[in-house]
This record gives C-alpha cells, sequence and structure tokens, in this order.
C-alpha cells in the first residue's frame, strides 16, 4: 500500500494582494512515496509558485500543505525541510562550498553532524550521483550536467523524502539531460525517493508517473503521459508518440494507440521501418 507524503489542499496564492486574480485557485493534489509527479503548464501557469509554497520559501493565502503529514506553516516549516529539497534551473546560485565534497557537506555541518556520519552521507550522495571521482573540484568549474548533478547531491545528502526540480535540466545540452534523467530514474528505483519535477520538457515529463496540467493557475488535467496527451491533443507530446502520429498521416502500418519510447524502439525494431 502506497504512502502519501505531500497533500495539497485547496491551495491558493496571489503575490499582489490588492489584485483579485490569484497565480494559483483552489489547488489540490498528492504525491507518494516513490511516485514520480510532473507538473507541466504554459509560462503563467504557477508551476514555479506551487514549488515555492511547497518547500516554504512563500506562504499560501488559503489551503493547506501537508508534508510527511506534517501542515506547512511558519513554525514547522523547518522541520518540513528536513523531508523536502529543492534543486533550481541554475545550479550555480547553491552553491557554497569551494570543493564538490565540501558544498555537499555544507548542509550536513550547520546540522552539526558528527564526522564519520557526515563523510558516510557525502560519499553515498556523491555516489548516488555518479560524481565520486570529481569530489576535490571546484563547482563553478564544472559542464552544466555535472553542477546540477552536485546540487541533488548537496539535497540527497540530507535523505529528504522529496526531491523538488524546478525547471533543473531546462539549461542542459541533451546528452547531460538524459544522463540525469536516468540518474533520476535510478533515485527512484533504488531510494525510493518522490519527485516532483516542474517542466516544459514533455519528454522528461513523459517519464513521470502521472502528470498535473496546470493552466491559469488551475489544475486543468491530471493523469499518466498516456491519458495526458490523449486527452490534451493541444500539448506538445513527447518524441515517440510525435514519431507515432507522423507516421501515421504517412499511412504506415503503425499501432493507433499512445507508445512510450520503449514501446516505440521495440516495434521499430521489429518491424524494421524504413522512415
Amino acid at each position: 500500500m502506497s504512502t502519501t507524503v505531500v497533500e495539497v489542499e485547496n491551495l491558493s496564492f496571489r503575490y499582489d494582494k490588492r489584485l483579485k486574480e490569484n497565480i494559483l485557485s483552489n489547488i489540490s493534489m498528492t504525491v507518494d512515496q516513490g511516485e514520480w509527479l510532473a507538473v507541466i503548464g504554459p509560462n503563467g501557469s504557477g508551476k514555479s509558485t506551487l514549488a515555492q509554497l511547497l518547500v516554504g520559501l512563500i506562504e499560501a493565502d488559503s489551503g493547506k500543505i501537508r508534508i510527511k503529514n506534517t501542515v506547512m506553516d511558519d513554525t514547522s516549516k523547518w522541520k518540513v525541510r528536513r523531508h523536502i529539497g529543492i534543486v533550481f534551473q541554475n545550479p550555480e546560485n547553491q552553491f557554497i562550498g569551494t570543493t564538490v565534497q565540501d558544498d555537499v557537506a555544507f548542509s550536513l555541518e550547520n546540522l552539526n553532524m558528527p564526522y564519520d556520519e557526515m563523510k558516510f552521507r557525502v560519499d553515498q550522495a556523491l555516489d548516488l550521483v555518479g560524481m565520486s571521482s570529481l569530489r576535490h573540484h571546484d563547482p563553478s568549474q564544472l559542464s552544466g550536467g555535472q553542477k546540477q548533478r552536485v546540487a541533488i547531491a548537496g539535497i540527497l545528502a540530507l535523505k529528504p523524502s522529496i526531491l523538488v526540480l524546478d525547471e533543473a535540466l531546462v539549461m542542459l545540452d541533451p546528452k547531460s539531460r538524459r544522463e540525469l534523467l536516468t540518474v533520476l530514474q535510478n533515485l527512484k528505483r533504488k531510494e525510493n525517493i518522490s519527485i516532483l519535477s516542474i517542466t516544459h520538457d514533455m519528454n522528461e515529463a513523459a517519464l513521470a508517473d502521472r502528470i498535473i496540467l496546470l493552466e491559469s493557475g488551475k489544475v486543468k488535467n491530471c493523469g499518466t503521459s498516456e491519458q495526458l496527451f490523449v486527452a490534451e491533443p493541444d500539448l506538445e507530446p513527447p518524441f515517440p508518440e510525435l514519431l507515432r502520429r507522423e507516421l501515421l498521416k504517412r499511412n504506415r502500418n503503425i499501432p493507433n494507440e499512445y507508445m512510450t519510447e520503449e514501446e516505440m524502439v521495440n516495434w521499430l525494431c521489429k518491424s524494421r521501418l524504413t522512415v
């Protein structure tokens, strides 16, 4: 039986209290332990605002956020942040240490963690993201993908239950993006960590267990990638589905239903199709 680690109930927020229009209006959602939830939507739909609310960087006007059964408020947010961490679009804004390992250890030092435990957690976090060999490097001299790995390691060292990615992969080249997505899939499988990714990338969203579509600050739709991309034809689908639709237009004998990347690759190999 799954355990719910994030509960959002009728959440509303606006930056300018003088205006009546909300950035978010009556948002309700849940995230289970070990689940990957993607949040998509056009610019201005409230995606990044939702991420900031979930980690307590801003406070909701109304509604409730529960993280592992603790209601988020001004007094509980420091306790809640032990369970949830966020990685932003630009990882350099999160770097503090002069070496990779020092940066990952920084938050643990602030907790006055014993040295042996801190060393174990740093080693483990760097190993999880494949950065152990660069532990003595200056974070600012790393590639974009490596910087994001270090930022994720810094959060993982705190052993959170939930990892929030706020457009964390948007600035990466395709190769770095694919590598990091593989890292995240492995983390989800090995550590049973919950992932909530705010993204414009439909290929990233398609990897999630569920997708929430925000529009004008409200939940327009929610479901699996298959359910969402079938129900919302105006959404640009991930590449495998885009390819399937194009092949249908060319009257190729391809299944008339949504296909994941794995399903598309398997079908292409079996059919030996020349596009």
